[in-house]
């Protein structure tokens, strides 16, 4: 058998200050179908919820416009406020029934919408508030400035963005602390990989959606069943385990519906890729 990787980091400080378990819980999908409107058996979501909190995650991912509003309400039915639980939501992108996602970077909006999030979420403060997607029609700054604002304001611990270039992610460390980005990243889709290097850099963290896309593509996927298949586990952990591999600052956070879903997703944090996994695992990207 190949010698494992190093051993990586199974703990990240969010602001420096907030340490969670590096593989979280995603919450997008315990909405209704196409995420809009409230699931088919909330309670059952409720369960999905409480039971990856059980496995030992202690950070989970939503956002205002998942629903819109049911996925945070969710959360602070099933959650509450726990002090051992970080949460982390978005704002910036409206939702409509046709399925669209909308940016709105508005600052009034913005300002409005983490009221919304707070009353939701059950919570005084909110751990991690992202701007979710910069708005074309709106001053990137003076969004952020929104954030800050937010911020200052004791409405939330820290802020993070999403869907951001490098250039924008120093433009908005200039105004305010980011604690996170989080960007589409997965092992067969790494066109931020400049993202993610800054985040090293920078001891941000980074926070990859979509990150079992790749599962489905026709290059990654075979590597990832050959892979899987070694290691007697799914293609879905094994894309997990190389992105909590592939870098320290990385905070994967898979979504489901379903609780025997989840318990398979988070027995990925325990997978260790060999070197051999891993250099096949790199070598998806400059097949692309």
């Amino acid at each position: 058998m190949s010698p494992a990787t190093t051993t990586r980091s199974e703990t990240f400080d969010i602001g420096g200050d907030l340490t969670v378990n590096r593989l979280g819980f995603g919450a997008m999908r315990v909405t209704g179908e196409d995420i809009i409107g409230r699931p088919a058996d909330e309670e059952e979501a409720k369960r999905v919820l409480r039971r990856a909190v059980e496995l030992g995650v202690d950070f989970v991912d939503t956002a205002d416009s998942y629903g819109p509003g049911v996925s945070e309400r969710l959360i602070g039915e099933a959650l509450g406020d726990p002090d051992d639980v970080v949460v982390a939501s978005k704002a910036g992108l409206l939702r409509n029934r046709e399925g669209d996602w909308l940016p709105h970077g508005d600052p009034d909006f913005l300002k409005n919408q983490v009221l919304c999030s707070l009353d939701r979420l059950g919570a005084d403060t909110i751990d991690l508030y992202q701007f979710h997607r910069p708005d074309p029609d709106t001053d990137f700054e003076a969004s952020v400035h929104a954030f800050a604002e937010m911020k200052d304001a004791g409405q939330i611990a820290h802020v993070g963005l999403s869907n951001v270039t490098v250039e924008q992610l120093e433009t908005a460390t200039e105004i305010v602390d980011i604690a996170t980005v989080q960007n589409r990243y997965n092992v067969g889709h790494r066109d931020d990989e400049d993202v993610l290097r800054a985040c090293e850099r920078d001891d941000v963290g980074f926070i990859p959606w979509g990150p079992m896309y790749a599962v489905f593509q026709e290059g990654p996927a075979a590597v990832l069943d050959e892979v899987a298949e070694r290691r007697d586990a799914t293609p879905q952990q094994v894309a997990l385990a190389w992105l909590l591999e592939h870098s320290d600052v990385t905070l994967p956070i898979p979504g489901t519906s379903s609780v025997e879903h989840l318990e398979t997703n988070v027995a990925a944090a325990d997978l260790s890729l060999t070197d051999e996994d891993m250099a096949a695992l790199d070598e998806i990207d400059l097949r692309a």
